[in-house]
């Protein structure tokens, strides 16, 4: 009997995710179909790989095999890259998402996605950061598009253009009031509360104007808009994202004399031998997103 690929791969994500349960949320599989590979592959072998009596620790053979193992996929990877067609692969991709690029550019991502690997199955994940980078380590998702970098050693994280945050109020809301006066009697509409951008501007306004300022946090920034449009508040909201609003006039920019410091996103996935889809997806997200940065 010969070992596959499927079971150098299954040996692997037991390796790197710490056990059988969370080797199969990351391969899509049963836990059952998970040890029926490993069993094959040690039949293969001839010797056991993992001692079942200690929690399914690597034996010595298990130990030795490990450095092959991630030859043996990195090969695949180089001719999956240099070799094979983009459009053979196919499986499932699970992107996670902040709203932001949501209301952005995220259909333009998938398009270019799609044209590149058109056997691609997308599954689309929206949340704010905090949330996606743990999905991303736990191998809950394959990619991730957040306000980053996310910081571990397993990630690679490719840089996009920063998104500019601004003042929005209703026509004419905030007119003849000075920053004091528009804080002290406007509650203020933006992010979700567990985001850096919420605790970055709750710090700026305690800095600023002390602890009287009311902040109203919502996890969609589609209800912050037309809050804000509505008149119940004025925002700090992505510039790019208030064009519709401002050409129909049901807000206006203004400028208090200060601005929170831009959105800083990443396109950020786990470096692994097999991670063609990850990598090639990250260099068409900064492209896209280049390109729309220069549009808006």
């Amino acid at each position: 009997m010969r070992f596959t690929f499927d079971q150098i791969r299954t040996f692997l994500a037991i390796v790197r995710e710490g056990g059988v349960r969370r080797a199969s949320q990351s391969l899509h599989l049963t836990q059952p179909a998970i040890t029926a590979r490993i069993k094959n592959l040690e039949e293969a072998l001839g010797v056991e790989l993992f001692d079942r009596k200690a929690t399914m620790a690597l034996t010595k053979d298990g130990i030795a095999l490990v450095s092959y193992a991630e030859q043996f996929l990195k090969l695949n990877d180089l001719i999956q890259r240099d070799v094979g067609r983009a459009d053979s692969i196919d499986q499932l991709f699970r992107v996670g998402v902040s709203e932001t690029i949501v209301q952005s550019w995220l259909p333009d991502f998938i398009a270019e996605l799609r044209s590149v690997f058109p056997r691609l199955t997308v599954e689309i994940d929206v949340d704010i950061s905090r949330n996606l980078r743990d999905r991303l380590l736990t191998s809950a998702i394959d990619f991730a598009i957040l306000m980053g970098p996310v910081s571990n050693y397993r990630v690679e994280n490719v840089h996009l253009p920063d998104h500019e945050i601004a003042w929005f109020c209703a026509p004419g809301h905030v007119q003849g009031l000075e920053p004091t006066e528009i804080f002290q009697t406007c509650p203020v509409i933006s992010f979700a509360r567990d985001t850096r951008p919420f605790r970055l501007l709750k710090e700026a306004f305690l800095e600023r104007y002390g602890p009287g300022v009311v902040l109203f946090p919502s996890s969609s920034l589609s209800a912050c808009f037309r809050l804000v449009a509505s008149g119940l508040g004025v925002g700090a909201l992505p510039l790019a994202l208030a064009e519709p609003y401002l050409t129909r006039a049901e807000m206006e920019r203004f400028d208090p004399g200060w601005s929170p410091e831009p959105l800083a996103f990443t396109a950020s996935y786990l470096g692994s031998p097999e991670s063609v889809v990850g990598a090639r997806a990250a260099e068409i997200a900064r492209t896209v997103a280049e390109a729309y940065d220069q549009n808006s």
